[in-house]
């Protein structure tokens, strides 16, 4: 990552994301946007690449993963993300106005939205909730923080971690990863 990483959003600006998202005027894509990027930790280009093929079972049901091909990824990284529950949920609620065919993320003029339009999109959503510091990557690096810090509890590693977020090199996923003061001084008690 080059300059300053995207700010982390803790959960009181995530409640604010979500608000935002559902009186908006796409409020099921736009739920489905902020998910992608927190809850399945998808690079712009990813959300915008991500088709209905890849969330879909065979009979058309919303899959138990995302399936995201190498040519979808940046550098090749496909990899398979478990579906979170939560967006599974406002895909479903997308997947009941949509043609499932093609892209899932489409802009008001119903064509595939680009990886700078999410980028743009997101530069747009933070300002008006006045969230500063906040970028497209923000999802991104809150949910690899999020599941660095939680991985022990599903029995774990930070290797999973490193695979969910498609990187190469473990010192990448390592360079997404925010300490936290709190936790360091109770690891500094227990020891």
């Amino acid at each position: 990552m080059r300059g300053q990483p995207a700010k982390l959003v803790g959960p009181s600006e995530m409640r604010a994301l979500i608000a935002w998202s559902k009186r908006s005027r796409l409020p099921h894509r736009n739920q489905v946007i902020v998910l992608l990027s927190f809850r399945a930790g998808l690079r712009a280009c990813e959300i915008a690449a991500l088709d209905w093929s890849m969330v879909l079972t065979a009979s058309g049901k919303i899959g138990p993963s995302i399936e995201l091909p190498g040519w979808a990824a940046k550098k090749g990284s496909g990899r398979r993300i478990p579906m979170h529950p939560d967006l599974a949920q406002v895909l479903r609620q997308l997947a009941n106005k949509a043609d499932l065919v093609g892209a899932v993320i489409l802009s008001e003029r119903r064509s595939r939205m680009s990886a700078k339009t999410i980028v743009n999109w997101f530069a747009r959503v933070y300002s008006d909730l006045g969230l500063d510091g906040c970028s497209s990557h923000s999802g991104r690096r809150t949910f690899i923080t999020h599941a660095a810090r939680l991985i022990h509890k599903a029995g774990g590693s930070l290797r999973d971690v490193q695979q969910l977020a498609g990187h190469k090199s473990l010192t990448t996923t390592q360079s997404y990863i925010d300490g936290d003061a709190t936790a360091q001084r109770k690891l500094m008690r227990l020891l």
